[in-house]
């Protein structure tokens, strides 16, 4: 099984920017590929960006492309996102997932069904 558990949410004025994490647990860490998802309490958990095992691969949804970079360090087996000038509508739980795929050729990691993992989520606010 693999644990995961995100932080570095919070409140920040819109065009701000925060760093999240994602702290995993787990001997395949680096074999697979992970994603941040975001969900407003009404609406469907929507993907936000997927990496590859190794970090040279990524995919972004059109809400976050040019503001939201994903990385990890497997090393540490830590995921990232950073969210620069960010918009109210940004606002959401933001979760953590490790794919059973290691790569992020395929259309499923940028849907839930791609995934088996899941953090708790970390709460992001940016106000107006």
């Amino acid at each position: 099984q693999v644990q995961l558990v995100e932080s570095g949410g919070g409140l920040v004025q819109a065009g701000g920017s925060l760093r999240l994490s994602c702290a995993a647990s787990g001997r395949t860490f680096s074999n697979n590929a992970m994603a941040w998802f975001r969900q407003v309490p009404g609406n469907e958990r929507a993907f936000v960006a997927a990496i590859n095992w190794s970090g040279e691969r990524t995919k972004y949804a059109d809400s976050g492309k040019g503001r939201f970079t994903i990385s990890r360090d497997n090393a540490k087996n830590t995921l990232y996102l950073q969210m620069n000038s960010l918009k109210p509508e940004d606002t959401a739980v933001y979760y953590c997932a490790a794919s059973r795929y290691t790569s992020v050729a395929t259309s499923a990691t940028m849907t839930l069904n791609g995934y088996d993992y899941w953090g708790q989520g970390t709460q992001v606010t940016v106000s107006s």
